[in-house]
């Protein structure tokens, strides 16, 4: 594992690690926590059950649940019927994919030259007991409604991973995948800086600049609208609770 490469093999695994599969041609992987004994636990989605883009994303993209097996899994049974926070065997949540290991604590050097999200974070890990606290808490307790720009699969393991949510309602949330997303569709589409110039090169420069910048500071391990909460108090009320978050920070009620 290293730069150009976050995969392992199973029996490198150690509870608390958060690991991800790619899932259809690779544009889009699927995130969770190994909880030991060959357990993962992990957020997913079911059609009609979550809030998406609207749009035929959704369909193509975002598909975030394993896919279900010709016969169901002996250990976990038929997986294609649920939502939510599950519990699954390591088969079922590779779905036949690879296995990667997400990397925490990066420095900012090694965060931009892994230029795909969804791979690392400049945010530092808590112990291994808390991330299999946070993640076996959740599974009994939820979490939330699930979105693919402010909730989502990735979002879950970060969440579990170091215990800080995102407090405000304009931005996306902790997930790598859906901040370069949104920098890839914002370099193309919105920036005035592209009209600087004209040639290939420099609009190459211009672009990569952006898309770095963009991925860089909507990373959870600097943004500044993030607050650390415990999870009993992530789930002290119903849904996903921002309100919580804020009054984390504020101390108001």
């Amino acid at each position: 594992m290293g730069l150009l490469s976050n995969k392992i093999k199973r029996e490198e695994l150690n509870p608390g690690d958060h690991i991800y599969s790619w899932r259809n041609a690779y544009i889009y992987a699927h995130h969770g926590i190994y909880v030991g004994e060959d357990r993962i636990i992990h957020f997913t989605r079911k059609a009609g059950q979550e809030v998406g883009t609207g749009t035929v994303l959704d369909h193509i993209i975002f598909s975030s649940s394993p896919s279900p097996l010709d016969t169901p899994c002996p250990r976990c049974g038929d997986q294609s019927v649920f939502d939510g926070v599950i519990s699954s065997c390591i088969d079922c949540f590779l779905s036949g994919g690879d296995l990667y290991l997400f990397q925490y604590a990066v420095s900012p050097a090694f965060f931009l030259a892994k230029a795909r999200g969804g791979t690392c974070t400049l945010a530092t890990s808590d112990s291994p007991s808390d991330v299999v606290h946070r993640a076996s808490y959740l599974l009994h307790n939820g979490f939330g409604v699930y979105h693919i720009f402010k909730n989502n699969c990735e979002d879950f393991a970060i969440y579990c991973k170091t215990g800080l949510l995102v407090i405000t309602n304009i931005s996306v949330g902790r997930s790598g995948q859906a901040a370069s997303f949104l920098a890839a569709a914002t370099t193309v589409m919105a920036s005035p800086l592209r009209f600087m110039t004209t040639s290939f090169m420099g609009l190459t420069a211009v672009g990569c600049g952006l898309y770095c910048i963009s991925r860089f500071v909507s990373d959870i391990g600097i943004r500044r609208d993030v607050v650390k909460l415990p999870v009993e108090r992530l789930v002290d009320r119903p849904g996903f609770v921002e309100s919580d978050a804020a009054t984390e920070v504020t101390g108001e009620e």
